[in-house]
């Protein structure tokens, strides 16, 4: 059975809430939860940055993009204050990715700092 570790289930809670439609909605519900230096290697392999970000998400979700469900999440914590999460999604549209985070403690809470997505098939080629 895993140990009970608030700091993973803190940032497994924030990687969820970032997958929610209403989150996505609002650009200072989504800002809340990323890091001031917030980066990103996107499984479109766009490099993205914390403003690019929120404007992409945000705009996609208030034209009611497809939803995103996570599977395999699971966490590690690296250090007091950084927690490393893996995790696979799949959008309504097939579209499957490899997903690695990683969330910072900071004053304000646990927010996300780093994130990569790599697309991935499960049929063998």
């Amino acid at each position: 059975m895993p140990e009970h570790n608030p700091a993973v289930e803190a940032a497994i809670m924030g990687e969820l809430s970032l997958l929610d439609a209403e989150v996505r909605r609002s650009p200072e519900r989504m800002g809340a939860l990323l890091h001031p230096d917030f980066y990103e290697f996107g499984s479109s392999g766009r490099l993205w940055d914390r403003a690019s970000i929120l404007t992409e998400l945000t705009l996609l979700a208030q034209q009611g993009s497809r939803p995103v469900t996570a599977s395999r999440m699971k966490g590690v914590q690296l250090a007091p204050d950084l927690v490393h999460l893996t995790f696979d999604t799949e959008g309504d549209n097939g579209r499957r990715v490899h997903r690695s985070s990683l969330w910072r403690r900071t004053q304000d809470g646990w927010r996300l700092y780093f994130h990569q997505g790599t697309p991935f098939r499960s049929d063998p080629e």
